[in-house]
């Protein structure tokens, strides 16, 4: 088989990455927009605990800041959270209103543009390798009491296909286990988990980079699902509207994002397991479960003055609010694919970003709420509840949507059930081999039949409600 080109070599290589791609302006530009969403501990805080206990505070309070560390005990670079924690951030990445993220990464993810390669990369100020490589140096947090060590959650793995060339990039844990060696679970066993097992079928290890701080845009591209063929930093491209500026690695061969904080260059070993977790895991539970594999550390790259980025774990939303995102936007291509008026899709944090998914649809002909459930469980495998309404339903808002159910759903004749299907390994009530049986409810009314009438304010009285509270109320 050819092996794809991996960058866009029509271009002339450029010295230096353009701006805009990287952590430190997206921070700078957001916290210039809004002042107050960017905030910066001064104070000392420990890598144990207090950097998740000022995330879970923060949420308690229903806000998502970008936060700063900048004190952080026994380390001497900043921690920085809650870069993808809200719909508000991931929106102001993507320039667009909160109401049009979905849609507009749906539209942008389909657009592929080639990485291009660029001779100075400022993630490569500093290199060392070999016996001066030291993971543990880094200020990588113990999350909660229970989780088996230090954690780096904000490292995209960054691989190739041992077979095609292909590379992918995508998020997991990484448990520190000594100055160069970390425990890596590929439990969602997509495309690394395939490209690590190609590669042990030889065999051989799977070189691989973990890049930590990075441009949200990066991240969201990252956790997309493009075609086989197709590399992760080409959709990345389309979401910036530009070739992502890529650099080569010191001691393997692959390229990573030239603005990136840190960059760990390494492989993941074949035939090698080891213990690995328990992690406070995004279902809200510790898991036990992992793929054990173990990655070995060969370099440490990394900008001047470096950023650690962390991601919360648990349900937190930098952990989950990309999670939904993505599988929106999957599911509203998917799904529009076969029906043709899509009046919502929404992933909700209340279900880890993961296992649900409400979907609003104007109906055409009969049967087509119950044609969508399928679409949709097939879109994602962690997938395993789906609630189809009309398009008169607001699907951001629960209330709305369980109000659908309790007045639009029979049990008898609107459940679809799937058992035995492939679900997710972290599911705490999935078996051991991650099987779980999926539920559709087609909540919408029986189309062409007559129904009651809905309650509904006219427009008008409803604008000049607000304005009356408003004023009452200032």
């Amino acid at each position: 088989m050819e092996t794809p080109s991996l960058v866009d070599e029509s271009r002339s290589r450029p010295l230096t990455p353009p701006t805009g791609q990287d952590l430190r302006s997206f921070v700078a530009a957001y916290e210039a927009a809004h002042p107050t969403e960017v905030v910066r501990v001064r104070e000392p805080v420990s890598v144990e605990h207090d950097v998740m206990a000022v995330v879970l505070e923060y949420e308690r309070r229903r806000r998502w800041p970008i936060v700063i560390f900048e004190r952080v005990t026994g380390h001497d670079v900043p921690v920085i959270c809650n870069v993808v924690a809200s719909r508000r951030t991931l929106a102001f990445a993507l320039g667009v209103p909160e109401a049009h993220l979905a849609a507009e990464y749906a539209r942008r993810i389909k657009d592929h543009v080639k990485p291009v390669v660029v001779a100075e990369a400022p993630c490569a100020a500093h290199v060392v390798t070999g016996d001066a490589v030291d993971l543990e140096a880094l200020p990588a947090p113990v999350y909660f009491p229970g989780d088996a060590g230090r954690y780096l959650t904000a490292g995209m793995l960054v691989a190739r296909d041992p077979e095609t060339g292909v590379e992918t990039e995508g998020y997991h844990r990484f448990q520190i286990k000594g100055r160069n060696r970390m425990g890596v679970s590929l439990h969602s066993r997509r495309r690394m988990f395939e490209y690590a097992r190609r590669a042990e079928a030889r065999g051989q290890a799977l070189p691989c980079a973990v890049v930590l701080g990075l441009h949200p845009l990066v991240s969201m591209g990252s956790l997309a699902y493009p075609p086989a063929g197709v590399g992760k930093f080409e959709v990345v491209g389309g979401l910036l509207g530009e070739p992502l500026a890529v650099a080569p690695c010191r001691t393997i061969d692959l390229h990573v994002p030239a603005s990136a904080e840190i960059v760990i260059e390494g492989e993941i070993l074949p035939g090698v397991r080891e213990p690995e977790g328990p992690f406070g895991e995004f279902t809200g539970y510790f898991s036990r479960r992992s793929t054990e594999h173990v990655f070995v550390a060969k370099a440490i790259a990394t900008r001047e003055r470096p950023w650690f980025q962390s991601i919360g774990s648990g349900r937190a939303g930098d952990h989950i609010t990309t999670l939904g995102l993505v599988r929106e936007a999957e599911i509203l291509n998917a799904v529009s694919r076969v029906v043709p008026n899509v009046a919502g899709v929404h992933v909700p944090l209340s279900g880890t970003s993961s296992f649900t998914a409400y979907v609003a649809i104007k109906q055409s002909r009969p049967g087509e709420a119950k044609h969508v459930i399928p679409i949709v469980l097939g879109v994602d495998h962690y997938l395993k509840l789906v609630i189809v309404v009309d398009d008169d339903v607001d699907v951001f808002d629960e209330s709305d949507v369980l109000w659908a159910v309790a007045t639009r759903m029979q049990a008898d004749r609107d459940l679809v059930v799937i058992s035995g299907s492939l679900g997710a390994l972290l599911d705490p009530s999935a078996d051991d081999r991650g099987l779980t049986a999926k539920l559709g409810i087609d909540a919408t009314r029986a189309f062409g039949e007559p129904f009651a009438e809905k309650l509904v304010m006219p427009a008008e009285r409803m604008a000049w409600a607000k304005s009356l509270v408003d004023r009452l109320t200032t």
